[in-house]
């Protein structure tokens, strides 16, 4: 990938991200969403963003309620961010955290299941 792309994917990230902070309210379902990565299409007419979440509510309708706001993120996007197109925002729920949080928690079983047989 270009040097210029990943800046753009970082730049969109961060502006999403503090855009996603002010103007929607996951706090009353007790959730913590993070954006981890953001792909801008070279074409720059989407852009597929890659959503975590901590806490108690599902994924799905964190997911839902960002799909629901995307019109006003994208506005805002567009003034935050100048680009000859302002991209379509595709969300998606990104489950790498809990996938590597179950890989150490195999391998930290297999530690205690190898220090047994000592």
């Amino acid at each position: 990938m270009k040097h210029r792309q990943l800046r753009l994917n970082e730049l969109v990230k961060r502006e999403l991200s503090a855009i996603i902070r002010r103007q929607i309210n996951f706090e009353g379902e007790g959730v913590l969403v993070s954006v981890n990565a953001v792909d801008v299409a070279p074409d720059l007419k989407s852009a597929h963003v890659f959503v975590s979440t901590l806490g108690a509510a599902a994924g799905a309708s964190v997911i839902d309620k960002l799909e629901a706001h995307r019109p006003a993120l994208q506005a805002e996007l567009s003034r935050h961010v100048v680009l000859k197109y302002t991209p379509h925002l595709v969300f998606h729920l990104d489950e790498s955290i809990k996938r590597g949080a179950r890989v150490l928690e195999i391998l930290n079983e297999i530690d205690k299941l190898g220090g047994e047989d000592e």
